[in-house]
């Protein structure tokens, strides 16, 4: 198979261009987040080189260390990220849904890493784009979740009060809403499961294709790393939600929201 054509600056900075029509259309809608599109852009390329500058020097210089440090990061951010999304939350439910995220992700990259791919978790090759892949779907998957469950809290105060007075217990009450964010929050990641390979061409498998990769070693890669994505997306947001909710209400059942 033909080597990976390598991008020039010249050839990379053409890409921009399409940001043109973006703002144009923008303009046109009357949609005032110009410059929200091009901070975003700046920042999003600023943190890529950068990660690809880090990346660079782990690779060249494999050391357990490096990859321990960079995941640790990946998984602070990912914690600061969800956080920051779902300010109104009480500190015991972050403390759950920090951990609910850090321990799904790490057993299941563990899991992969070691068991299907079958090399040292510490080799950076496969940890570190595996573990971004894994960790920032389980980020989305966990933040959408926590919004939808808020959100449906606020909106259902009445029937809540309601139910409460009725002598309905808050554990009973909160796990429909539960069940409910966790549905919204696989819905995105089913949803793209069904037209995988029809419709599109997943990321990681066109890289690989790209690089060189035989076709059907990138599609089992592919379908391994989405059914990893789809289980710690679904075991974190299950852990955050139900075990979260419970600190909305104290041993009395008494509701704290």
């Amino acid at each position: 198979m033909n080597e990976i054509i390598a991008l020039n600056i010249k050839q990379f900075a053409l890409i921009y261009f399409l940001l043109i029509i973006v703002l144009f259309i923008m303009k046109r809608c009357k949609i005032d987040r110009t410059k929200l599109l091009i901070v975003a852009s700046l920042r999003m390329t600023l943190q890529l080189v950068l990660a690809g500058l880090i990346l660079t020097y782990i690779f060249n210089n494999p050391h357990p260390l490096f990859t321990i440090m960079y995941l640790m990061l990946m998984n602070g951010f990912a914690i600061f990220t969800v956080l920051q999304r779902n300010k109104g939350i009480n500190r015991r439910f972050k403390l759950i849904a920090s951990l609910s995220l850090s321990a799904s992700g790490i057993c299941v990259i563990c899991f992969f890493i070691m068991a299907v791919v079958g090399v040292s978790i510490f080799n950076p090759q496969y940890t570190i784009p595996i573990s971004g892949m894994i960790m920032g779907n389980a980020m989305t998957g966990v933040s959408l979740g926590l919004k939808s469950f808020n959100d449906s809290i606020t909106s259902n105060k009445n029937r809540i009060n309601a139910l409460v007075n009725m002598g309905v217990s808050p554990k009973r009450i909160l796990t429909p809403f539960v069940n409910q964010a966790i549905e919204t929050a696989l819905l995105p990641t089913l949803n793209s499961m069904l037209g995988m390979g029809i419709i599109s061409l997943p990321g990681m498998m066109t890289g690989q294709i790209l690089s060189g990769t035989m076709p059907m070693t990138a599609i089992f890669y592919q379908i391994a790393i989405v059914i990893a994505i789809s289980t710690v997306t679904c075991l974190a947001v299950f852990l955050c939600l139900f075990l979260g909710s419970a600190t909305l209400y104290n041993k009395r059942e008494q509701f704290l929201i």
